[in-house]
């Protein structure tokens, strides 16, 4: 008997959407962090149905206590009767495709389902390192070139997606919103990176300025609104402050297992050239919209429960925003998103909510928390029970009676999930997800979603 799996993290889905009377194919990008096949060694024993003998590093005492597998390291343990050994694995060079799809009840936008596709390749060389993530409309690639603590840095990001984009009141698409809109940018900077305990591969305090160039265009589509006036195309400019502290420990599947990681980001931005944008009565006029400041952070933290075995966790996620100059537009908001909790270094900013997709729906001046119960199953099986609060997470809000009338209201909402994590065949892994939200994802009306995330390693 051979078992299988692949160490992952959510990094994030990059989203294509296109329409075709009721059929909607999503052309995505996940990111999943997975190393290379782990050559997981099987032999005969004979065992209890699940053991684990230990005498040294990655597995537990002869006393019969159970200790979690830690990412990267090697593994022994008895299941089946087999005795499975998993070797140590470099986790500096990571690559992985993902497929899967969402599933809603009810329907979202008309959509009762949206599949996805991903690719996410990282590595990291002596001096180099480079994270990339590949999608058909929307990419995202980093690098950095490192002297000892100092480092020089590039980005680039493009979401040009080329359809519509509607917005949503009370879980219906508002036709009279649809518009065509996107953004090219580049990033250069520098900063420092440190190292921190536990002194893995992405344990390190980073901080990074760098400045960001890019351009931003948008059109109306057949279903705009006639009283709707976009905003001109135009060059975006500014500056970026990024800290980030991860000092977390991760369990064999990349899930945090023990440790504190926290960070903020500071972002200033100019338009060049802008105009009010009109919706019905409602005006952004230039001078609220131009230029603007959004500050933003987050907490997350994993720990054991007193009494209880290591086996099981508490992990607690705390996001917030907030922008104290400017006004937030459609354009300009923070926006929300699913998929698996963001477990991965680089990928711990980003704001999660059940059921949605990556970078699904507009949010600002917000606090989202999620608390979260794990019980490790068997090694490579892992259930979650998680409760998520938002508050002040500000949705647009449309009158549809009335014409098309954009505003920003304050929403407090719930959401509670049930997840699965399982190691699968052929050096892959499995994600399941059940959540209902109240009323945030489909801005006003609950309702459910289903996922399911198979993701190969190569």
């Amino acid at each position: 008997m051979k078992i299988f799996r692949t160490t992952n993290s959510y990094l994030g889905i990059f989203c294509a959407i296109c329409k075709s009377s009721q059929v909607v194919f999503l052309i995505a990008a996940l990111a999943i962090i997975c190393g290379n096949p782990l050559d997981v060694v099987a032999v005969d024993a004979k065992s209890d149905f699940v053991r684990q003998e230990g005498q040294g590093t990655g597995e537990s005492t002869s006393d019969g206590a159970i200790q979690t597998p830690l990412a990267g390291e090697p593994y022994k343990t008895i299941l089946f009767g087999r005795t499975i050994d998993i070797p140590a694995r470099n986790r500096e060079k990571v690559r992985s495709l993902t497929l899967g799809g969402n599933f809603y009840t009810p329907e979202v936008d008309r959509d009762l389902g949206v599949p996805i596709a991903a690719f996410y390749y990282r590595h990291r060389w002596d001096k180099w390192w480079t994270r990339d993530i590949i999608g058909l409309f929307v990419n995202e690639m980093d690098v950095a070139r490192s002297s000892g603590r100092f480092q020089l840095l590039g980005h680039f990001e493009n979401n040009t997606v080329p359809f519509a984009d509607t917005e949503l009141q009370n879980g219906k698409e508002v036709k009279s919103s649809s518009i065509i809109w996107g953004t090219v940018s580049g990033w250069l900077g520098a900063g420092i990176r440190i190292p921190v305990a536990p002194f893995k591969t992405d344990n390190d305090l980073r901080i990074q300025m760098l400045y960001h160039a890019g351009y931003f265009y948008d059109m109306r589509t057949s279903d705009t609104g006639a009283d709707v006036r976009l905003p001109p195309d135009t060059f975006v400019h500014g500056l970026r402050l990024r800290i980030r502290k991860d000092g977390l420990s991760r369990n064999i599947m990349e899930l945090p297992h023990d440790g504190w990681a926290w960070g903020g980001d500071l972002e200033l931005t100019r338009r060049d050239r802008w105009s009010d944008s009109t919706f019905s009565s409602l005006v952004f006029t230039k001078n609220e919209t131009r230029d603007y400041l959004k500050l933003s952070g987050y907490v997350i933290g994993a720990m054991g429960i007193p009494w209880l075995s290591e086996r099981n966790r508490f992990i607690w996620y705390l996001h917030g925003g907030v922008s104290p100059w400017g006004k937030l537009d459609r354009f300009s908001t923070f926006r929300a998103g699913g998929g698996p909790f963001p477990n991965e270094s680089d990928d711990l900013y980003r704001l999660p909510y059940p059921g949605a997709l990556y970078n699904n729906f507009p949010v600002s001046d917000y606090v989202v928390s999620t608390l979260e119960y794990r019980r490790e199953l068997l090694f490579f099986l892992y259930l979650h029970l998680r409760g998520t609060f938002a508050w002040g997470g500000n949705r647009p809000d449309y009158a549809v009676d009335r014409g098309l009338k954009l505003r920003l209201t304050s929403t407090d909402a719930e959401a509670f999930s049930v997840g699965l994590t399982s190691g699968f065949f052929r050096d892959s892994q499995l994600y399941l997800e059940y959540a209902y939200d109240t009323k945030l994802l489909r801005n006003g009306t609950s309702g459910y979603s289903y996922m399911l995330l198979w993701s190969k390693s190569f």
